[in-house]
């Protein structure tokens, strides 16, 4: 006599190639994935597996071979994981359809659609945890040489700046000497008070170089930070880009917001923010625009860079800020990371929102000082 789980496996086998050709109708497949075919394969596979937990219970060992497989591809595939998700329940719908249409009586059927069920749950489970597992690794192996990289090239970049001390602002200082000098024994001699000046913008833009580099911007020194000065002068020095770029920009940050951090690691987020939009911003025709603002809610700042540059699509937006993820072709794929490390360091968060009008970075950050409403 043919016992039941007999019978049923003898219908899947008669309806097979059916079961299999409904599947692939149904799942999707991205046109660039590495393991289109072996997506395929695996959905074979489990097809056999699921005849093999009719006829008796599968150990966590069965299970998770063909789990672990699965997830190793869809790491090297580098997919949506949502896609395998979305694949596995079309499986699971379609045996289960194939299972109820076989004549079997429902009592006798019940415990073999029970095992079914726990079979794609604990597959998915084991998959996807697997998957999670791997991608977290690479993760924290990319954050450990990137952490050491700039760590690495801000210690190169102080013993650089200590040569371009006496290599360039000690004639610096002799020319600005001999400028007040001459300014003292000429007063009225034209041009000498616009030499000064920009002189003196240059002696500044140098400390600022040099302040950069030092050391302290990796022991992350904190003091109070005055948001609508930093924007100042991140404007005034991103002003010839701006300028060739054909940049209009508005700032509108309260002179009265402040939050407390390292101004270096700030100033970094910031500028690379800007300077993105400026680039993104080479691809718009007619207007281009970086507006800036502020608001907020429950004493934390928002603060919001925008641009009118092209849209960044939502795929790209939940990758931007990994490391190494890069639209550029030139670009090395950790501004983006090195800014929401850094924001992350000060207890904030950054976030970007993309549409055909506008794209926003958004950080939110603790504030220190909230303005009085009158």
């Amino acid at each position: 006599m043919t016992s039941t789980s007999d019978r049923l496996i003898a219908f899947l086998d008669e309806h097979s190639a059916e079961f299999l050709h409904n599947w692939r109708a149904k799942i999707v497949i991205s046109e660039d994935d590495l393991y289109k075919e072996e997506v395929l394969q695996n959905g074979l596979r489990m097809f056999h597996l699921v005849k093999r937990a009719i006829k008796h219970p599968l150990t966590e060992e069965e299970i998770q071979a063909l789990a672990f497989k699965t997830a190793h591809e869809r790491v090297k595939a580098n997919v949506n994981i949502s896609e395998f998700v979305y694949n596995v329940n079309v499986g699971k719908s379609e045996i289960i359809k194939w299972v109820s249409r076989s004549g079997i009586e429902w009592d006798a059927l019940q415990r073999y659609l029970d095992e079914i069920n726990s079979l794609f749950d604990r597959f998915s489970y084991l998959a996807v945890k697997h998957y999670t597992d791997i991608r977290d690794k690479q993760l924290q192996e990319k954050e450990l040489y990137i952490d050491q990289t700039h760590k690495e090239r801000l210690t190169i970049l102080g013993q650089m700046s200590s040569s371009f001390v006496h290599e360039f602002r000690n004639p610096l200082t002799s020319i600005i000497g001999f400028t007040k000098l001459l300014q003292h024994d000429h007063p009225n001699l034209p041009y000498l008070d616009i030499m000064q000046h920009e002189l003196d913008q240059l002696n500044y833009r140098i400390s600022q170089f040099l302040h950069v580099s030092r050391k302290e911007i990796i022991e992350s020194k904190r003091e109070e930070v005055v948001l609508s000065k930093l924007f100042a002068e991140l404007i005034e020095f991103l002003y010839p880009s701006l300028l060739a770029g054909e940049v209009t920009t508005e700032v509108n940050i309260d002179e009265k917001f402040k939050i407390t951090g390292n101004q270096d690691e700030l100033r970094q987020v910031l500028l690379n923010l800007v300077m993105n939009s400026i680039d993104a911003l080479q691809q718009t025709e007619g207007e281009r625009r970086i507006w800036i603002t502020s608001s907020i809610i429950n004493d934390e700042i928002t603060i919001n860079i925008c641009n009118n540059g092209p849209e960044i699509h939502e795929e790209t937006i939940n990758a931007i800020f990994e490391p190494f993820y890069t639209t550029k072709e030139l670009g090395t794929g950790i501004g983006l990371f090195i800014c929401k490390k850094l924001i992350e360091k000060h207890d904030g968060k950054i976030t970007c929102q993309s549409s055909a009008e506008k794209t926003a970075f958004t950080i939110q950050l603790p504030l220190t000082t909230v303005p009085s409403v009158y």
